[in-house]
Order: structure tokens, then sequence, then C-alpha cells
């Protein structure tokens, strides 16, 4: 039992604990090791990918910062706190820079919310919300954040817990309804045209384990409708700038949009 009193079920692997196993972090089980180790023998390269992830969502957050003035993000879906988290990369470049995490599973809420502390002059929140209910999420997130003021919305390889297509859209495009114009999406996804990664997600799918739908280009795309790029647009994460080399031939696409 974790010490916020919520049962944890130690015999089936958790999404968030095996991304934390891959990032090298010490939050995950012995089930979700065995998990991970499994998902590696089909697909190795699930490791760069989660790397890949946190260097995009590196770069993004100094994008926005540095090249768009924004000061606030709203990261949903955050999951378990790794190296580099959101709050970090955006208060090294401004202190009074505002961040809420967002996520519904208690074990990451009760860590995320103890582990994840800001700098004295900004803002740094964790609330438990399901983004299946973006006007919830929304409604909690104006607690930290002033929402007339440019808002990052960050949906940083989550979007496939949603399984539904069309609910998946739904939940970004109401996100995104409640943010003031000027306020951006980032987002990074794997998308389904890589064989060995479509069999090693079904394997994980087959473990009882929340799955996860690994969407085509297109669909990852369409999350942006209505939005100006920026920056290189939707491109293959190699292809962003400063990516580095030994994150070549991964089937991970990305992008920034802004809101009009």
């Amino acid at each position: 039992m974790a010490d916020d009193g919520f049962e944890i079920d130690e015999s089936v692997p958790h999404s968030a604990r095996i991304w934390n196993y891959w990032l090298g972090g010490k939050h995950n089980y012995e089930v979700d090791r065995e998990a991970g180790d499994a998902y590696v023998a089909v697909y190795p390269e699930i490791v760069d990918t989660a790397r890949a992830g946190r260097a995009f969502l590196a770069q993004a957050v100094r994008h926005l910062v540095t090249e768009e003035g924004v000061r606030q993000f709203l990261d949903v879906g955050a999951g378990l706190p790794a190296v580099e988290n959101t709050h970090q990369l955006a208060q090294r470049l401004d202190p009074a820079a505002r961040i809420v995490y967002v996520d519904h599973d208690p074990f990451v809420h009760a860590l995320g919310r103890t582990m994840l502390a800001g700098t004295p002059e900004g803002t740094t929140d964790f609330v438990a919300a399901d983004m299946r209910d973006p006007a919830d999420v929304l409604e909690r997130a104006k607690a930290t954040l002033d929402f007339d003021r440019p808002i990052a919305l960050m949906l940083m390889g989550c979007l496939g817990h949603i399984p539904d297509d069309d609910e998946a859209l739904a939940i970004v495009r109401g996100l995104l309804a409640g943010l003031p114009s000027g306020s951006f999406l980032a987002l990074y996804d794997s998308h389904d045209q890589n064989a060995a990664l479509n069999e090693a997600q079904q394997g994980y799918d087959d473990t009882g384990a929340i799955p996860y739908k690994i969407r085509s280009t297109d669909q990852v795309r369409s999350f942006f409708d209505g939005l100006d790029l920026v920056g290189p647009g939707f491109i293959l994460y190699e292809d962003w700038p400063g990516a580095p080399v030994e994150r070549k031939g991964l089937p991970v696409v990305c992008a920034i949009g802004r809101k009009p």
C-alpha cells in the first residue's frame, strides 16, 4: 500500500513505472521491469524512444520559453517524475515560470506531488484529474495558471492511453478551447509504421495492463488541426533541430502548434 492509502497492484505492469524503468528511474517494481525487458526483447529501440521523448520535451520547453515567450505550462498525462521535468526546464530559464502537472493515476499523483518542488519565485503544482474531462482539468489549473496569458499544453506520449480516435481528438480540442489565444500545443508520439514496435506493444497490451494505441502519422498530425505550426513543423523527431545523433531512425513524430 502506498503512503496515501491506496493499493498498489504489483501483479500487473504499469506503463508509467515501466517508462520510469526505461529512463533509469527507481520508481518501479519487478513486474514492471519484467514487462519492460520483454518489450525491449522485441523492440530494443524503445529505450531510445523513451529518451527521445524526454529530449523533445526539453527542446520544446526551451523553444517555448526563449522563442515564444511562454511562462506557463499545463503538462497533462505527466507520468512519473524523471530527469529534467517540465518545471525544472522552464524555471531554469525563468524562475518565475508556472507549471501545473496533471495525472489521474493515484500512484503518479502521490509521487509527483512530493517530488516536484519548484523555485521560490515560480509555482509548481500537481493535480489529480483525468484528461477525459477537459473542463475539470482546466478548472483545476486555474488555481495556478493565469488564463489571460498564453499557456503551453504539453501532451508528451500520453494520448495512446485514449484508444478511441474521436475521443482523443475531442480531448485535445477541449483542452485547447479553454486556453487563451496565443497558447501552444507541444506533442510527441510514436507512429505505427514500425512492425517491431507494434508487435512489442501488442505483447504488452496482452499482459492485462492498460493498453496504449499507436496511431498513424496522419492521426497524430490531426491533433494540430487549426493550429499554426511553429519551428520546423510536424516532423520526425530525428529531424528536429538539435536531435541527438543516437536518436535517428525512431518512429517518433512531434510538433509545436500555436493557437490563433
